[in-house]
């Protein structure tokens, strides 16, 4: 029941946030565009992880799996709230992402030793939640994660 609660906060607080917040411009991209890049390249994991899940492209959100592809994160409620905890050790700081670890420690209290497990490890990362992504589609994944030690 929570996590539907905190689903439709979300589905709730996505357009104004798209719209009011987010000043990026959307990609120009599409999933059959992603899946085109060689296979080891964030591109291509990206697109698969949007075709895995049944996501389309959310315009200026692009950004938000990206991070759950680098981090490996699944999303799961718990998991979406674990990846805030991990964007704030990487030194992230928005209104939104407070408000997202804010209600789900509220919610999962809990799952509290993960969440600090989940900081911990944004923390050991080089910080890399502000890059723009759609210049990097092409690089390996795997050198990502080893450049700004993603684990």
């Amino acid at each position: 029941m929570k996590d539907l609660l905190i689903e439709k906060i979300y589905e709730l607080s996505k357009k104004p946030y798209q719209n009011f917040l987010k000043k990026n411009q959307a990609w120009d991209v599409s999933i059959p565009e992603l899946i085109q890049h060689p296979p080891e390249s964030l591109g291509f994991h990206l697109g698969c992880f949007l075709l895995k899940y049944n996501f389309e492209i959310q315009p200026k959100l692009e950004d938000h799996d990206v991070i759950h592809v680098l981090t490996n994160t699944g999303i799961s409620v718990p998991e979406e709230i674990g990846m805030q905890y991990y964007l704030l050790g990487n030194g992230k700081k928005s209104l939104y992402l407070y408000m997202v670890i804010a209600t789900g420690t509220f919610f999962y209290p809990n799952r509290l030793k993960q969440f600090v497990v989940e900081y911990q490890r944004g923390k050991s990362a080089h910080q890399f939640y502000h890059l723009n992504y759609l210049k990097m589609l092409k690089i390996p994944v795997t050198a990502i994660r080893e450049s700004f030690n993603i684990n």
